[in-house]
């Protein structure tokens, strides 16, 4: 299927010569009716990615297309096929939920008729036809969130970014969030979706794109990036007595690499589980500590971002 949004060597940098580059040379395809995510920890480069495919900051360097058109020579014709929801919520508090998507409605310069019926037709589908005539000022996060969503659909876009739409929410409104993403991508919609929460990323993602320091560390399937790490099986310990003393004495075991030790829990990676254990037992033992427990499990996202960058998904 062809690219909907191509992405070439974009930088960002803000009050260059000597500013910070936030974006550093960024590349990444997204096929029609993908839903492909950024994945990365505040501060990678994740929201001004996305404010540049938006048209809303003017790249540095490189280029990008969405439908065809060009973000730095075409952004009227790029804002035509997008519906953005941003990170901080932009809504009018004083005003309910109908009139709130009136007045994005308007900016779209969609005509009274046509914008009545698709104010009706969004508010069914984020669930907050009741809560209409409600000042949006007494709304849960939950609901602003999903009306956030609303206004980004008015005009029915081709394609839809969300930057970090669950942040501060309750488990249930997320939920519904990400049912409603799943079920917009069903009906063809083509999906830019950012966030720091490794599971969102795994759990509604055609394809990933590993985000740090500005830079797309690797892409691919959950499954093909869970192939970085190896065959090797995550082993989750927590150690009484010394563990920085035992942790030293894992490292130089054979088929054994050290993931990341907070408190007395340490995180490896083995080749062999059956082999290793016994081992990590007896070093323990020989460092004057012993082991409280230990799980063994399949490696995820959060490790594939470990092997890649050195450090936690969550820092």
């Amino acid at each position: 299927m062809s690219a909907v949004i191509q992405v070439n060597d974009l930088h960002k940098q803000f009050n260059p010569p000597d500013g910070t580059v936030a974006v550093d040379g960024v590349s990444f395809t997204v096929a029609g009716g993908e839903i492909f995510s950024l994945l990365g920890p505040n501060g990678a480069g994740k929201t001004t990615t996305i404010s540049m495919l938006s048209c809303l900051l003017r790249p540095t360097g490189g280029e990008a297309w969405v439908a065809g058109s060009s973000i730095i020579d075409e952004p009227r014709q790029v804002r035509d096929h997008l519906g953005v929801v941003p990170q901080e919520v932009a809504l009018y508090l004083d005003l309910n939920g109908r009139e709130n998507l009136r007045f994005w409605g308007r900016m779209y310069r969609l005509g009274s008729d046509e914008l009545e019926r698709r104010i009706d037709e969004v508010l069914d589908l984020i669930g907050l036809a009741e809560r209409q005539k409600d000042r949006v000022a007494d709304y849960s996060g939950g609901m602003k969130r999903r009306l956030n969503i609303g206004v980004a659909l008015l005009h029915r876009p081709e394609v839809l970014f969300l930057d970090e739409p669950t942040v501060g929410i309750d488990p249930q409104s997320r939920r519904s969030i990400l049912d409603g993403i799943r079920d917009l991508n069903s009906a063809g919609m083509t999906v830019l979706y950012t966030t720091h929460y490794m599971e969102e990323a795994q759990e509604i993602s055609d394809r990933i794109g590993i985000m740090d320091h500005g830079r797309m560390v690797n892409c691919g399937t959950h499954a093909e990036l869970v192939k970085l790490v190896g065959e090797e099986t995550r082993v989750n310990v927590s150690v009484e007595g010394d563990p920085e003393k035992v942790a030293k004495r894992w490292e130089g075991l054979a088929g054994v690499r050290m993931l990341s030790r907070e408190g007395s829990d340490v995180r490896l990676l083995v080749k062999d589980s059956q082999d290793a254990i016994p081992r990590l037992f007896q070093q323990a033992e020989r460092a004057g500590s012993r082991l409280t427990a230990i799980t063994v499990e399949e490696p995820d996202l959060e490790d594939v971002f470990l092997h890649l960058t050195g450090r936690e998904l969550r820092d």
